[in-house]
């Protein structure tokens, strides 16, 4: 339909109302989260070959014990940052149980990764995802895949806990990734 046409339907009072981009959940997302996953098995970040870094007593809704992992990887010719939460939990669970055995103990893997401006600008143009330790996504309780723009525009969720953290970057543990 040109611009013109627009106009004069406009003018008419017609309502048009044009298919909204679901903000998690749909094909493109769910096939954005297959990629970051790869790298992140490329880049041995997840699986049974991932390192272990220094694991931190976590608070909800991540885990009781908590890794984060920075890189900045290419994802479907996107380069940008990835960051990586592993989550741990169990019973009386210990720093020290997660450093000898994490993949027992690994509950879910959750990232963020800053995609290109414009992808989600007011939310900092960060992408989540939500993981099983097997690669698999997560869904939420409605059974949406857990990928893309997590639960925007909701008064609870990945975003809104996000944009709550200090500085502009949508991180807690730091302000390193300035908002473009």
């Amino acid at each position: 339909m040109s611009v013109k046409s627009f106009l004069i339907i406009g003018l008419l009072g017609v309502s048009l109302s044009l298919p909204a981009q679901e903000p998690f959940g749909d094909k493109a997302s769910v096939d954005f989260a297959a990629g970051i996953w790869q790298q992140m098995i490329d880049n041995r970040l997840a699986g049974d070959q991932a390192s272990v870094t220094r694991p931190y007593i976590g608070l909800p809704p991540h885990g009781q014990i908590l890794e984060l992992i920075e890189q900045t990887v290419t994802v479907n010719g996107r380069a940008g940052e990835l960051v990586i939460k592993r989550n741990y939990g169990g019973n009386g669970l210990t720093v020290e149980d997660v450093i000898n055995n994490p993949n027992r103990y690994l509950d879910s893997i959750t990232v963020m990764f800053r995609r290109e401006a414009g992808y989600d600008q007011i939310n900092g143009n960060w992408y989540y995802a939500k993981f099983n330790p097997d690669g698999s996504l997560q869904d939420n309780p409605k059974g949406v895949p857990l990928a893309g723009r997590v639960a925007k525009g909701m008064a609870t969720g990945c975003i809104a806990c996000h944009r709550a953290a200090g500085g502009d970057d949508f991180i807690f543990n730091h302000d390193r990734y300035k908002e473009r």
